[in-house]
């Protein structure tokens, strides 16, 4: 029996929530699937903890984050194929801000910023020299606002136990988590010990900032995009330093499964190759949503036929639910349903294929940030008890895999679950 494991990032919301997008939603495909199924609620790394994609899902595929993470940085660094070797890796976010008070005005540049002008504003903070040339700066862009930045030091091993410039997001061990409110201001980079190697990493950290905003402010594209009304990305937002990739029993062994993973943003594809998954990575930038949608699908359907198990992470409803659009979040699940998931569900062999379900995180519209909330999680099968009529929160709450309070205790759970409806349909080993 195959699975296909399925992450629609940030879809669910909060039971405070004054409507939630997973009962409106019209979704009947997606809905289809709890009608035979077991269900449940999840706590993606732990209760109280709102959590980040790149910790969550390393958790959701059977990692504790507590003993496997070492920082986003080196995960998106991963997933775009640069060396970190040497250095420490950060996750950046150009931003938006007043370069005289270095107040923040939008931490994505309101989410406007094409790939384009971010590989173009990238070259020129790339190759940076700091502490008078005894430091240098890689810079990569990645997608829209996002990009990563690798610090080497000539004569010092920097360390990674700083804090991050991004207000937004605090340090708790190697583990940021989303603030419910925080400052306006870029973050001053701190060491976070007394080591002189992480007083030396935050000097470095802070003095590129500085460097950053002088030539990010009067770049070409900056200028053409103030022309155009559109907000400048005159800074650079750091987080989530790592010095090293996970190192972690390869999931096939761990688990006795092949893994194809299929993945748009950086961190998952980081975090598939440190698994030592095969990866299908996609230019998201060649398609419509819509047609993105039914090219996942498709390969997931292809890939199913060549691995034990297809792991398939979709964006959409996170993005309108840190802008706060209900509708918009809406929309987001419904094409999912309309293009993924009716495409998928027309061809695949459902007593061959075993379907689950879940999100890494909460992103509920209405506090516009990842809470702390359980997801709904659900393992769809026909020959699985529950009658479910919809896939949500409220729906999912009674059910018969009650509340997982840890992501990593899950793909256990569906692979011992795998072994009991093979025995009863008769499967062979």
């Amino acid at each position: 029996m195959k699975v296909l494991y399925v992450v629609i990032d940030g879809a669910s919301d909060s039971f405070n929530s004054p409507r939630r997008v997973l009962e409106e939603a019209f979704k009947p495909n997606l809905d289809s699937l709890a009608y035979g199924s077991l269900t449940g609620l999840m706590y993606t790394i732990a209760p109280g903890i709102s959590p980040e994609s790149d910790a969550a899902v390393l958790s959701i595929l059977g990692y504790d984050p507590s003993v496997y993470y070492t920082g986003r940085g080196p995960l998106e660094a991963l997933g775009v194929g640069l060396d970190i070797s040497g250095g420490i890796a950060l996750r950046a976010n150009f931003a938006t801000i007043d370069s005289k008070t270095f107040k923040i005005i939008d931490r994505r540049v309101g989410r406007s910023l094409s790939s384009y002008e971010a590989r173009e504003l990238a070259k020129a903070i790339d190759g940076l020299k700091l502490s008078g040339g005894k430091a240098t700066v890689s810079f990569k862009a990645t997608i829209g606002h996002r990009g990563v930045l690798i610090l080497r030091h000539s004569n010092v091993k920097l360390s990674a136990n700083i804090s991050n410039t991004d207000p937004a997001y605090e340090r708790r061990g190697l583990i940021s988590i989303a603030v419910k409110s925080y400052s306006d201001k870029i973050a001053e980079a701190k060491p976070l010990d007394d080591t002189l190697e992480a007083k030396i990493t935050a000097e470095l950290v802070n003095e590129f900032t500085l460097k950053a905003i002088e030539i990010l402010e009067s770049h070409p594209i900056n200028k053409e995009r103030e022309s155009r009304r559109l907000p400048k990305a005159n800074a650079v937002l750091l987080r989530d330093p790592g010095d090293k990739i996970p190192q972690v029993e390869p999931i096939k062994s761990k688990f006795n499964m092949s893994f194809t993973c299929i993945a748009e943003m950086p961190v998952e594809i980081g975090i598939g190759r440190a698994l030592g998954m095969n990866i299908i990575s996609i230019n998201i930038e060649d398609y419509t949503r819509e047609e993105l949608l039914e090219k996942e699908a498709k390969l997931a359907l292809e890939a199913l036929s060549q691995t034990d198990a297809v792991y398939v992470h979709l964006k959409g409803p996170d993005e309108p639910g840190h802008d706060g659009d209900y509708e918009r979040k809406l929309k987001a699940i419904e094409d999912i349903d309309k293009y993924f998931f009716k495409l998928l569900l027309d061809h695949i062999d459902r007593v061959k294929t075993m379907i689950v379900v879940t999100s890494d995180h909460s992103t509920p519209w209405d506090i516009r940030a990842h809470s702390d909330s359980p997801v709904p999680v659900m393992i769809s099968h026909s020959n699985l008890p529950e009658k479910k009529r919809r896939y949500s929160e409220i729906d999912f709450k009674d059910g018969l895999l009650g509340v997982i309070d840890r992501g990593y205790k899950l793909l256990p759970r569906i692979v011992e679950i795998k072994r009991d409806l093979e025995l009863k349909l008769g499967y062979h080993h």
